[in-house]
């Protein structure tokens, strides 16, 4: 169990070649949460090209809704996110999220409008020294915002900022789409969204034993699932197609800005 915050999200290692994960590997045996968010903080350094996909369910009041991103990442600032509701079945039913590490370009194909906008600029003096729970992890390669690809990618500011406020322990291995994986429970974290904030809230996040990605993440309230989202398919280092990250706004697109 964590005893203490865990502050490192902003602390990997570097060296005259550039970062490297400060933990290359797991032990065979379970590893400390603090040595888990470590490995966690570390996951993008252990591949150059990435695919992957993430399925996830939400349970509301409107009932339950499945939503799915394909993720594609080529080191150092190309990515590219589409976002899906397989259920409505519709040929332009998807958002579009793409970046060249300069520019980045949205498009709804639902609504036909579009983005093209420069990578917004990191806040000033943010290299500076400051304590570890004031600094925030600086990817290689950005992916968008407040999204569960950025969460499952770069699981740094979540460890630090969510998973570490709360009662957090490791509670076994599991295998998710056929990879170890090694699971973590955490109990009424302080650091979540008000309607989340209650004593029975439960976080269960599964961590790739090879990468370090997070799998699965499972939210519980009161022990029934409101949120369960899994990778369903997950290549680090895959080959990617040559048109991969280019994109050209269709004829009739509105351009917002």
């Amino acid at each position: 169990m964590l005893t203490r915050l865990w502050d490192r999200a902003a602390l990997a290692p570097v060296d005259a070649a550039g970062r490297f994960p400060e933990i290359v590997a797991l032990p065979a045996s379970l590893p400390s949460v603090a040595e888990l968010f470590t490995f966690m903080r570390d996951a993008e350094l252990r591949f150059r090209t990435l695919r992957m996909r993430i399925e996830e369910r939400t349970l509301t009041a409107r009932g339950e809704t499945l939503v799915a991103m394909d993720v594609a990442v080529q080191h150092s600032g190309h990515a590219r996110v589409i976002t899906t509701e397989p259920g409505r079945g519709t040929a332009g039913n998807f958002e579009l999220w793409i970046s060249d590490g300069e520019t980045v370009r949205t498009y709804s194909g639902t609504h036909r409008l579009g983005t093209s906008r420069p990578v917004r600029n990191r806040p000033r003096g943010l290299d500076r020294d400051f304590p570890g729970p004031s600094r925030v992890y600086e990817p290689i390669t950005p992916l968008p915002l407040e999204t569960l690809s950025e969460l499952f990618v770069h699981p740094a500011g979540y460890c630090q900022n969510v998973l570490a406020t709360g009662r957090t322990w490791i509670s076994g291995t599991d295998i998710v789409n056929g990879r170890e994986a090694i699971v973590l429970e955490c109990s009424h974290p302080r650091s979540i969204e008000r309607a989340a904030d209650r004593p029975d809230f439960h976080i269960q996040v599964a961590a790739d034993r090879a990468e370090g990605i997070i799998t699965r993440l499972v939210e519980t309230i009161g022990g029934e699932v409101t949120r369960e989202a899994v990778v369903t398919s997950l290549e680090p280092d895959a080959p990617l197609a040559p048109g991969t990250f280019d994109f050209d706004f269709p004829d009739g697109t509105t351009m917002l800005f």
